[in-house]
């Protein structure tokens, strides 16, 4: 056996600097403190709003980042991956699986850090990631790719703490970034005063003890907390996965006492040979809830953390009489940086508590509003918005308790369709939908559309958009309704006439599931077409059009340009029915008169045979001319 081959096992047991196995180690450490943690963190989760949510926020995420780092060691044992690969993949992780306020500011952490340990290989060549690099300058980066020291997890620990100020719009003291900042001073502080700043774990436990430190002071300088009596949720979930981390890098364990709430212990479990020290330690409850001690070192400890101000600081109390935003909107983003720029300016005029972390054109976005749909159309205008996520606060939580009657019952089902024209709407009225006007130039918001949901008062709404470009508008305000705790279905009508096609098969008797099948495939079943008046020339599908030409379009592409309605509308109506059908929908605009509605019609009767035709009236502000086809 190589002298290499022996030591390999000590390294991974007590790794004194920072490698993929050390990381990998520290992800899993990180997730099950979490798990241990997290009905605690959840109970004294008070700020920014007392959801109760934080540990479970936390926990998700980390479960994301270590799933992700897992992910990257698969297939390569016994080879190891290049810590570069591994930080970036834990960062990656926690990014796209971010949940709450909490966890998106812990991915914005692993994010600084992944950027300060990965900055030495991006400067090196496509070498610098394997183990074999040359001798020299070599050799130096592929040392940087797989290992990083103690005086770079400082470094790190500083840029993520600076990563995650930033990304808060409205950074507030006495939080996890307060937390945060302390860590990284501690740590910068062994850094440079240890004997061996090559050591990994001694940076680790000084950040573990300054993040301690900070978490006991949180109550003074916060007043919700002092006033609830407990330390910041977030700041103690960052507290647990710095102590996973001080575990990966020298064997510790750092646990609870579960007879003592709040109270840090502990072990060293794992000596350098792999057998137990038998050395304990416990932390001095120096504070409200115990968070202050330190670990029971190896060997020689770091200094002490610098001291954190206890007294309290200008911060941002949740709002009075719990008037705060009521709804949690979070989605991935797929934008440049100057569209979040301008993301981040519209989002914070909407609400608070936002967050926006990422970079390199994905991001996690976080903010509480009260319209929901305006955070996701904002998303929209910035890029492409996804994994989209809102959360109801909920009547009688702290944050929206509200003076209000109690609701009347909800009936049990209901439609909401937006629909072109007042003609259309008392169409649809009559057929007990709850209808949203659909303005020439000006679509619906999604807060449009929820409060139609709302107005309607069921527990169940099928809701029909009609438009194709409305999917993601009318998909927000789905999601939003069903945070309210209603069940709403969303069938993607393109066209007023498919959904005149699905409110004909509604029967609001039939199970729900039934009914939207029904009403879905009586929609699906329809094509649609549309007339409308050419602005200007332009190039089509079906050739090239002048200002003022009729256009026929099918399935939302121009297939036939004419000179005037009834022949346009005619030669759309025989491409149409050419594949066959059994009835047309005409909707006239109020430009179409009478004579051109019975030409129609008889064209119909006479070319078509055993084709019935129904004519509605669309009335101002509908379209041209539309037609649908069963």
């Amino acid at each position: 056996m190589t002298e290499a081959s022996r030591d390999a096992p000590r390294r991974r047991q007590l790794p004194q600097n920072l490698d993929a196995v050390a990381v990998r180690a520290w992800s899993a450490l990180a997730l099950e403190a979490l798990g241990q943690a997290r009905e605690e963190i959840d109970a004294i989760n008070v700020y920014p709003v007392a959801d109760g949510d934080t540990g479970t926020n936390l926990y998700l995420t980390m479960e994301s980042a270590s799933q992700a780092v897992d992910a990257v060691f698969t297939g390569l044992e016994p080879a190891e991956p290049a810590l570069v690969e591994v930080v970036r993949a834990m960062a990656h992780g926690a990014l796209i699986g971010a949940r709450g306020n909490s966890g998106t500011i812990l991915a914005q952490l692993l994010r600084g850090m992944a950027q300060v340990l990965s900055a030495d290989a991006d400067a090196g060549d496509g070498d610098s990631h394997r183990r074999d690099a040359g001798d020299g300058d070599g050799h130096r980066r592929a040392s940087d790719a797989h290992h990083a020291d103690g005086a770079r997890l400082a470094l790190a620990l500083g840029r993520a703490s600076e990563s995650a100020y930033r990304a808060v719009a409205h950074p507030v003291e006495g939080t996890v970034l307060t937390v945060a900042k302390a860590a990284a001073a501690a740590a910068d502080a062994a850094a440079r005063d240890s004997r061996d700043p090559r050591d990994c774990a001694a940076v680790a436990r000084a950040a573990y003890e300054g993040a301690c430190a900070a978490l006991d002071a949180t109550p003074g300088q916060l007043a919700v907390l002092g006033r609830a009596g407990v330390v910041d949720a977030g700041g103690r979930g960052l507290v647990a996965v710095l102590g996973a981390l001080v575990g990966a890098l020298s064997g510790e364990t750092v646990r609870r006492r579960a007879d003592v709430p709040g109270v840090v212990t502990a072990a060293v479990v794992t000596g350098a040979a792999g057998g137990a020290t038998g050395i304990t330690g416990a932390a001095a409850s120096t504070g409200p809830t115990g968070f202050a001690g330190a670990v029971a070192p190896a060997g020689p400890t770091g200094p002490t953390a610098p001291p954190v101000a206890t007294e309290p600081a200008a911060c941002a109390d949740p709002a009075p009489d719990g008037a705060g935003p009521a709804f949690e909107v979070i989605y991935l983003l797929e934008a440049e940086d100057a569209a979040v720029d301008r993301l981040r300016g519209r989002l914070d005029a909407l609400g608070d508590s936002l967050v926006v972390v990422g970079g390199d054109g994905l991001w996690n976005v976080h903010v509480h509003v009260d319209d929901a749909g305006a955070a996701v159309e904002a998303g929209v205008e910035a890029g492409r918005p996804y994994r989209i996520r809102i959360t109801h606060f909920g009547l009688g939580d702290a944050h929206t308790v509200r003076t209000q009657a109690p609701p009347r019952e909800r009936v049990q089902r209901g439609i909401v369709a937006v629909v072109p024209g007042d003609g259309l709407a008392a169409l649809y009225a009559e057929a007990g939908a709850t209808t949203v006007p659909a303005r020439a130039g000006e679509p619906p918001a999604s807060g449009e559309l929820v409060e139609a949901i709302r107005r309607a008062h069921a527990r169940e709404v099928v809701l029909l958009p009609n438009d194709a470009g409305l999917r993601h508008t009318a998909a927000a305000a789905a999601e939003q309704a069903r945070s309210e705790g209603v069940r709403v279905a969303l069938i993607p009508t393109r066209s007023a006439v498919q959904g005149i096609a699905a409110l004909a098969v509604h029967e609001p008797d039939r199970r729900f599931d039934e009914d939207v099948v029904a009403m879905t495939s009586a929609a699906g079943a329809t094509r649609y077409a549309e007339l409308a008046v050419a602005e200007r020339q332009s190039w089509t599908t079906a050739g090239i059009c002048q200002a003022g030409d009729v256009l026929g379009l099918i399935d939302g592409d121009v297939a036939v340009i004419g000179p005037e309605v009834a022949r346009t509308a005619a030669a759309v109506l025989d491409r149409m029915l050419a594949a066959g059908g059994e009835m047309v929908t005409l909707v006239l605009g109020d430009a179409v008169s009478d004579a051109v509605a019975e030409h129609l019609e008889k064209h119909v009767r006479d070319g078509h045979l055993a084709v019935d035709t129904v004519l509605y009236r669309g009335g101002p502000q509908s379209a041209l001319l539309l037609i649908g086809v069963e």
